[in-house]
């Protein structure tokens, strides 16, 4: 018996070693990318740190704890019909005015001043394991084969509801540049993108590409793709065409920082910022939704963006919690939120999508 008992252990470890050595989780930083991350100001200890001294997940909160939350949860964190998403021709689409278009969670296409741009795509699964991070059932699910070429491409952390590995296999071939946080560049790498296309950016590194000014902001989050956290770094980022000022959140708790991005790089006509998939046994890595309007208050935007919702079950709220709660918060604060279907076209010099389309 302890023969057989040995060697199921010797089995499960080749096995999960060879599991961990699969293409989705990615690449490791060579000699040149290893020196730079070093060298950053924002890593310290062997790993990026935030602003402020930030835990994943409270001290009370034992793995063992969050699961049985999870398994006894009685919310409905899945809509129990498929989602109706609007169908958009984006290879064809034409507009004289710039556009975005949101794909459930934190992907979206921008088409700016004849320019596409598009930021955190994942159409597969929000996890390398086939069992879990489904993505919700959509009347239409856009994948890498409905979008034409992509000038730059915008990925804020390597989580895998942001970082989708079968997604950016697919679009490597069709994508000229790639914009990314510091140490995320070999991933692409790994993956095949070519080095020379990829622009990696500490907190406060600007970019001059193709018109644009883009700019790396600090984000209150975490990143890692197998055990370690914090090995490369995770960001907002500052988009800025001339006519437009765009904020793009990524995933982040709320701190100080939106007020300082506010102050400098603000006031901003839309910020894009991530409402849902919060918890309260990790409440400092992700915004409730009145934290979502005060960083909204915070970064002087005109416009709100709500994304990081409606396509992936990753807490134990209600699915539509986050937006009811957003809506409910920004007409108290007399707050512009927009909130358009998935898929549908939004103009972002005529902004007027409120229609409470989940509520159908």
């Amino acid at each position: 018996m302890m023969l057989y008992f040995l060697v199921f252990i010797a089995s499960l470890a080749i096995a999960t070693y060879l599991f961990l050595q699969s293409a989705v989780f990615g690449g490791s930083p060579n000699e040149t990318q290893i020196k730079r991350i070093e060298a950053s100001p924002n890593y310290k200890d062997g790993s990026f740190q935030n602003l402020s001294p930030t835990t994943v997940s409270l001290p009370e909160s034992s793995f063992f704890k969050v699961l049985q939350e999870f398994i006894f949860n009685k919310e409905e964190t899945e809509p129990k019909q498929p989602i109706e998403v609007v169908k958009t021709d984006l290879k064809n689409l034409k507009s004289d005015e710039p556009l975005i278009i949101w794909f459930g969670h934190s992907s979206y296409l921008m088409l700016i001043d004849g320019k596409t741009i598009l930021v955190d795509p994942v159409f597969n699964r929000a996890s390398p394991i086939p069992l879990f991070g489904k993505p919700f059932k959509f009347s239409y699910d856009y994948g890498a084969a409905d979008f034409p070429e992509i000038d730059i491409l915008i990925i804020t952390h390597d989580h895998y509801d942001h970082l989708d590995y079968q997604t950016i296999k697919k679009l490597i071939p069709k994508t000229k540049n790639f914009i990314v946080p510091l140490g995320v560049e070999a991933h692409l790498i790994h993956w095949g993108a070519n080095t020379e296309a990829i622009k990696s950016l500490d907190w406060h590194d600007e970019t001059q590409l193709l018109d644009f000014k883009i700019t790396a902001t600090p984000a209150r989050h975490f990143s890692g793709r197998k055990f370690t956290r914090g090995n490369t770094l995770w960001s907002s980022f500052v988009f800025k065409s001339d006519k437009l000022n765009i904020y793009l959140g990524g995933d982040s708790g709320y701190d100080t920082h939106f007020k300082t991005i506010g102050d400098k790089y603000g006031p901003f006509d839309l910020a894009i910022l991530e409402c849902g998939q919060y918890g309260t046994n990790w409440p400092l890595i992700h915004m409730f939704p009145e934290q979502v309007a005060q960083a909204a208050a915070d970064l002087k935007t005109k416009q709100l963006l709500p994304v990081h919702w409606a396509k992936f079950s990753l807490a134990l709220h209600n699915w539509t919690e986050p937006i009811n709660k957003l809506t409910y918060v920004a007409k108290a604060k007399n707050l512009s939120l927009q909130t358009p279907r998935i898929g549908e076209p939004l103009s972002l010099t005529n902004m007027d999508k409120t229609t409470k389309w989940w509520q159908n």
